[in-house]
């Protein structure tokens, strides 16, 4: 039997990443994945979905040319061509985490991995052959996959899931997304962008919920006048899937309505792979579809771990390789921090993009404080107004007792790209001050956040 210090369940970014520290710090390592490489992230999510909102900004790009000043004539989205990109990318970076994995004397195991007892994986391959590993330390990071709603059941072809909508064989004319969480909305900028008539359902009283509200309502308004129809506070109650088309009934607070679509996106969460993978046998503990675990990430079970989807925390890739970093460290008797949860920063690529990090307005006064609160609109910005792109605005939240950065709030464009600043800071303990004093580039975006500073103090200049 082949034995390791670690086998790592999973090879999404929490589980590759996890065993490519783990051998950077001398242990032996193995990686079992039933799938590609990569995970959902690589190959179903993060990376193939911004491959796709990509060829629609460019789309939106040709078809505002003019004002730009540039002439630009019959230019058509290639629905199949955009779709090949996509999964070019994809394919191009699990093939990227196979030479990382190679390149740090990983083995790849492939076939379902299963917890049992006595520090070991049972490995069933594709062709029913179960093989059994052993490992001083396991960790699982099996990751999650579409929720499905019980009157929403995916059937791929006329119901389907991210995944499905990602490979459509042809785009829909009519598209109805259930759920405007960051899946839900960034689906629905892409098709409405190509030109598929969009409608969002969202039970909660507004789109992206998560969000702080001035943020909801300004992407709300930013859908809407790109053509998207929106219900909010409303459910869909049936889908009827017999004719060509779907009909969907939508509880609404002015009464029940009848959606046609071509095709129904469920966009509603993901929930966890547990199914399996051995958790009863060995006696690891759950709760509400998530496994227990301790800051580094142990499980009850000596010698077993567990990080990313599968354990209480934002579903995030992001989120998920930090956790693999700080479980390993701590495996090989480092002393790393636990992870704070609330300074997790949270992107949405729709356009205009989202970002955000740390407490709401609406969070930071239920948590007692009394803040400061800056807003700099995206209209007053130089770099925003020459790029043909000036809705949005960052909005700062902070401590006003001791300057403390409670939070900040993005929409714009490349927004995304900004909030590394916030969380940097707030690890460091920045105040607003400092943030002021921190001479920011001009013309750039990034000014907003010392000018969004700068007004919470009543000390902006361009505004």
């Amino acid at each position: 039997m082949s034995k390791y210090d670690l086998i790592v369940i999973g090879s999404g970014p929490g589980g590759y990443v996890a065993a490519i520290r783990a051998s950077q710090l001398g242990m032996k390592v193995a990686v079992v994945e039933k799938a590609e490489l990569g995970g959902v992230c690589l190959n179903w999510g993060c990376i193939p979905t911004k491959a796709l909102l990509k060829s629609a900004n460019v789309f939106e790009y040709i078809k505002h040319a003019k004002d730009y000043g540039i002439d630009v004539k019959d230019a058509s989205a290639d629905f199949n061509g955009i779709i090949k990109r996509s999964r070019d990318v994809a394919a191009g970076m699990s093939k990227g985490v196979q030479f990382l994995l190679k390149k740090n004397k990983i083995e790849q195991l492939t076939g379902f991995g299963k917890l049992k007892r006595g520090g070991k994986v049972e490995v069933t391959g594709a062709d029913g052959k179960k093989t059994d590993y052993e490992a001083k330390h396991i960790i699982i990071a099996t990751g999650g996959r579409s929720r499905e709603l019980p009157n929403l059941k995916i059937d791929g072809k006329k119901i389907i899931g991210y995944r499905e909508a990602m490979v459509l064989e042809k785009q829909p004319k009519k598209l109805l997304v259930v759920g405007s969480g960051a899946i839900g909305v960034e689906f629905a900028y892409f098709y409405n962008s190509i030109g598929t008539e969009v409608t969002i359902v969202e039970f909660m009283p507004r789109i992206v919920p998560v969000e702080d509200e001035e943020v909801s309502k300004a992407l709300e308004k930013s859908f809407k006048k790109a053509g998207m129809t929106i219900h909010t506070s409303s459910e869909v109650t049936a889908v009827d899937t017999k004719g060509s088309d779907c009909v969907a009934t939508v509880k609404t607070p002015g009464g029940e309505i009848k959606i046609e679509a071509d095709v129904v996106l469920s966009a509603v969460g993901v929930t966890t792979n547990l199914e399996g993978i051995g958790l009863e046998e060995v006696g690891v503990k759950t709760d509400k579809g998530k496994i227990i675990v301790d800051d580094f990430y142990k499980t009850n079970v000596p010698g077993v771990y567990a990080i990313g989807d599968v354990v209480k925390g934002q579903a995030l890739a992001h989120v998920a390789s930090a956790e693999g970093i700080i479980c390993v460290e701590k495996i090989a008797g480092h002393h790393p921090e636990p992870l704070n949860y609330n300074n997790i920063p949270g992107c949405t690529y729709c356009s205009p993009e989202i970002a955000s990090v740390g407490y709401t307005e609406e969070a930071a006064k239920k948590a007692g404080y009394e803040i400061k609160v800056g807003k700099f609109p995206f209209t007053a910005s130089g770099k925003a107004k020459a790029a043909g792109a000036p809705d949005g605005f960052v909005k700062v939240i902070f401590d006003a007792k001791y300057g403390e950065w409670l939070g900040a709030h993005f929409i714009g464009a490349n927004v995304t790209e900004m909030i590394a600043e916030v969380v940097t800071a707030r690890k460091l303990e920045t105040t607003g001050h400092e943030i002021i004093k921190a001479v920011h580039p001009h013309p750039t975006m990034s000014e907003a956040v010392m000018e969004a500073a700068a007004a919470a103090y009543g000390e902006v200049i361009h505004l």
